[in-house]
């Protein structure tokens, strides 16, 4: 079993753990907004339709369906069935869903406010330390200062350099509070940041969600 589909449970479990209103580090969506994304993500059909319509319209009507108790459990069942074999996200495996799953767990589990980092198993963690290093030049593309990120076992990598005029800021935690730091849930991440004052506001403002 791949890392991805190990995920795929841990999130549902999230979710049914959570009531259909509950809050998430998504700005504006509740738990059964998070569980409508994901089944328009994985499905083909649904995500044909969405398109025509607006992604964001179609999660609102998905989510709408899950309101109750009853509506939500089974909106949540169908995230947690694997997606249909000719389902791109099917195809990706860990290389897209990996990240998509951990973070959106902790979406869920920290939308009402702290919750405790999960002990990662350290195959995972690399997994996730590796997808990091790739999506995180992305991500802080547009940023003046530099950024290191480093793990709690001292391993760092320099992901972005800095332009003339800043220096470096260093993030440093454990590799799934790096990965939910860099995903732009500063906030809500287990992560220390520093920095000259100015470098590391510029990137609480990038990283930082509402």
């Amino acid at each position: 079993m791949t890392w991805h589909e190990t995920e795929r449970g841990w999130l549902a479990d999230a979710l049914r753990a959570a009531d259909p209103d509950d809050p998430t580090l998504c700005e504006g969506w509740q738990a059964r907004h998070l569980a409508a994304h994901l089944v328009l993500r994985e499905h083909p059909g649904a995500a044909s339709s969405a398109v025509r319509g607006g992604l964001a319209a179609a999660t609102e009507r998905l989510a709408a369906t899950a309101s109750d108790p009853e509506g939500y459990a089974a909106l949540v069942d169908r995230f947690a069935a694997p997606p249909p074999r000719w389902s791109p996200v099917a195809w990706a495996g860990d290389a897209v869903n990996a990240t998509e799953y951990f973070v959106h767990t902790e979406d869920v589990r920290r939308g009402a406010g702290a919750a405790e980092p999960r002990d990662l198993p350290d195959d995972l963690a690399e997994v996730l330390w590796g997808q990091l290093l790739r999506m995180a030049p992305l991500r802080l593309r547009r940023l003046g200062p530099g950024v290191v990120l480093v793990r709690h076992d001292d391993v760092r990598s320099a992901v972005h350099a800095p332009r003339a005029g800043h220096g470096a800021v260093v993030l440093r935690g454990d590799v799934g509070e790096l990965v939910l730091a860099v995903s732009g849930r500063l906030q809500a991440a287990d992560v220390r940041v520093d920095g000259a004052p100015d470098d590391v506001a510029a990137v609480r403002d990038l990283l930082t969600g509402p």
